[in-house]
């Protein structure tokens, strides 16, 4: 297994911001493992922080199903202050959120994920030219190789 470590990851915002997210946990329960990270923003509240959580089932018919999902939290914006002059600090206005899932056969080969991941990342990204693919990290070890963090 792979040792749990930060995850860094840009955003795709015009000038791109390097986002952090920290190993927070790594729980078992029957027969699903769960990783969970979070960056750690100073100036940031808690609940701001955003999120990535990965996870590994096998399913009773010997499936398994493999997941991550990315929540990045979103703050209302703050306007003036009231007659006493108090402004209350914002809140998450919302939380956005990405989930990719996978469903492979105990049969299938590392090549065979591989595949299916490298199509799936293409056509969210529009990519319709030869690129390389990832090969490394947690989520590209999750989906091909079936392997979570520990």
């Amino acid at each position: 297994m792979s040792a749990i470590a930060n995850i860094v990851a840009f955003d795709g915002a015009s000038t791109p911001v390097a986002h952090t997210f920290v190993p927070q946990s790594v729980t078992r329960e029957k027969n699903k493992i769960t990783a969970f990270y979070k960056e750690a923003v100073t100036t940031v509240p808690d609940a701001a922080q955003g999120r990535i959580t990965l996870s590994m089932e096998k399913l009773p018919s010997g499936i398994y199903k493999v997941e991550s999902r990315v929540e990045i939290p979103v703050m209302e914006a703050i306007a003036g202050n009231n007659s006493s002059g108090y402004t209350a600090p914002p809140k998450v206005a919302y939380v956005d959120t990405i989930q990719s899932t996978g469903f492979f056969a105990d049969r299938s080969t590392i090549t065979d994920r591989r595949i299916a991941r490298g199509v799936s990342n293409n056509v969210m990204s529009g990519v319709s030219t030869t690129v390389a693919l990832v090969l490394t990290g947690p989520i590209a070890e999750l989906f091909d190789q079936l392997v979570m963090p520990s």
